[in-house]
Formats: structure tokens, C-alpha cells, sequence
């Protein structure tokens, strides 16, 4: 594409998305939890908006440990459910949580609303092929950054259920 617009006959060229040093990234992770857990939850949550998504507390069960951890995650709403990507900073492994969840599906979320009950599942056919492309539209160039990994990126619906209700645990929990 030739930058003429600007009076520049240089010639700009695409780049594939950069990412930075898994340090930095990590990083960010612990300073983003950190102020959560300083403001007493406060601060560190935002809602979706029409042009970016939101972040919100997930807490899922452990699959070795039988423990809570939680990891502060983007979502966006599609009707009552919640919608994230199983990414680990664009790195190649499966994030740990969602690897938790398929062993066991039920979870709990924080959001800037207050919390909520959730089972999760990865949306498959059409239904990941519309969600995978709201995405898109939250600005985030995730076609390119997805390419960088080797296996495709889980796109995780979490429903809403009942407090209390639990569902039975999958053959990976054994």
C-alpha cells in the first residue's frame, strides 16, 4: 500500500502482530490481580462496552489440587452468557483455567455487577464461528494473533445456572 496520502512515496508494508516478552505479559497478569485484590475487587473489573470488551473473575476448580483459583479474564455478554477466549497471552499451551474447566465445567464468576454461577462449555460449528467474529468487532485483531499459535483458540461459553447446581464431573476429573 503506498503511503501517498502524506506526500511519502514510501512504501508501508503489513506486520504480523507483535506480542510481548511472556515477562511482560506475566507481569501485567500479577499487577492486574494485584490491584483487584488491594482495592477489594473496586477496581480491576470493567463492564463490556459497545467498542471494547470487559473483564471479569473466574474461579474454577483445580484438576490436580481440588483448590479455587482464579484468573481475571476479557468477556463479552451474548445474551445471558458470557463469552472468552482460551488464550494464554497468545502463547502456544491451553491457559491453565480452561483446562480446569474441562475437567470440570462448573465455575464461578465476579463481575462489576456482582457474581454469578456459571457452567462452561466451547462453543463449536456456526455458534463459534459468530462468536469468534463478535470479537473482531472489539478491535482486537485476533485472526492474526490466533495464526501465531498451532492449535485453534477455544472460544468458552459460560452459562448461567443455578446456585448450588452442579453438574457431574468429566472422565478427565477422574
Amino acid at each position: 500500500m503506498d503511503d501517498t496520502s502524506k506526500g511519502s512515496s514510501r512504501t508501508t508494508t503489513e506486520r504480523p502482530p507483535r506480542i510481548p516478552p511472556r515477562w511482560f505479559v506475566r507481569g501485567a497478569w500479577v499487577v492486574h490481580r494485584g490491584i483487584y485484590r488491594i482495592t477489594r475487587g473496586r477496581a480491576g473489573l470493567w463492564q463490556p462496552r459497545p467498542e471494547r470488551w470487559g473483564t471479569m473473575r473466574l474461579t474454577t476448580t483445580g484438576r490436580r489440587t481440588g483448590r479455587e483459583r482464579s484468573v481475571i479474564v476479557a468477556y463479552f455478554e451474548d445474551g445471558p452468557n458470557l463469552i472468552t477466549l482460551a488464550m494464554n497471552g497468545w502463547a502456544e499451551p491451553e491457559p491453565a483455567w480452561w483446562l480446569n474447566l474441562i475437567a470440570d465445567p462448573d465455575a464461578a464468576v465476579v463481575l462489576p455487577t456482582g457474581p454469578r454461577d456459571v457452567r462452561a462449555r466451547a462453543a463449536v460449528g456456526a455458534e463459534r464461528a459468530r462468536l469468534w467474529a463478535a470479537w473482531q468487532f472489539y478491535g482486537d485483531d485476533i485472526e492474526a494473533l490466533s495464526a501465531l499459535r498451532r492449535r485453534e483458540t477455544a472460544v468458552v461459553v459460560l452459562e448461567p445456572r443455578a446456585a448450588g447446581q452442579r453438574s457431574a464431573p468429566t472422565d478427565a476429573s477422574a
